[in-house]
């Protein structure tokens, strides 16, 4: 069938005579068109024009087995870029897939570690840059599964948190290193840790949460004054 009622080409046709009038030289298309490609033969046969070389690979099939669908989870560009996964990730992730012969299922939880990698290979500046906050933050949030997680962190290091009392023996230990010039943050957290210092405490004076980006990474991040600020509070 070439024609519907209505007068209009059928795909077959149409799709035939596009590829001639733009002279298309490489098709390349899903499995599911495999059928297709003797029959668009014949029609650039019997109009006297060139077929194009058609290339077929395999599908990306949902959770179900069948095509993937636009409604899946992170199955277009918007809902990734909407999960905060990087665009080096998703590349990545095409670049691994290649031109599959056969159909392959979609993996979403590989793409969520290639976004946690290319977090990681960031610069400072370009994380920055990305998420729009100072770039002395950039080494703490690079432990980050994807952007929005990464800006979370950001903000648990920029929000002043509300004072919360804790054991004052750590506090006083860490004020006192800190008030060091110079000293390394990497030195105050093997400090503490070696005289038995509470560090979820600490963490929980400097950002109100008990989990977060490495402790000495937010040390780091913070402006001397401000961490003086946040421990006086709680003491």
């Amino acid at each position: 069938t070439l024609l519907r009622e209505d007068g209009t080409a059928t795909y077959h046709l149409a799709s035939v005579v596009d590829d001639a009038d733009f002279g298309i030289t490489h098709v390349i298309r899903g499995n599911d068109h495999r059928p297709n490609e003797q029959l668009h033969r014949r029609l650039h046969e019997a109009l006297s024009t060139a077929p194009p070389e058609y290339v077929h690979h395999g599908l990306i099939l949902g959770p179900d087995g069948k095509k993937l669908s636009k409604r899946a989870e992170g199955a277009t560009v918007a809902s990734l870029r909407e999960a905060g996964i990087p665009a080096e990730a998703v590349r990545a992730y095409l670049e691994e897939l290649g031109v599959p012969a056969h159909d392959v299922h979609y993996d979403l939880p590989r793409i969520r570690r290639l976004a946690t990698d290319a977090i990681g290979g960031m610069t400072d500046a370009e994380l920055a840059r990305r998420l729009s906050v100072p770039e002395r933050l950039a080494p703490a949030l690079r432990g980050a599964r994807d952007l929005n997680e990464a800006r979370e962190y950001a903000q648990l290091i920029l929000t002043p948190p509300e004072p919360v009392s804790v054991a004052p023996e750590t506090l006083r230990r860490f004020r006192e290193l800190v008030a060091v010039n110079g000293i390394d943050p990497k030195t105050i957290v093997r400090e503490l840790k070696a005289v038995g210092g509470d560090l979820r405490a600490l963490r929980l004076v400097l950002t109100g949460r008990e989990r977060g980006p490495e402790l000495w990474a937010v040390i780091a991040a913070l402006p001397r004054e401000e961490t003086l600020r946040r421990i006086d509070a709680s003491l």
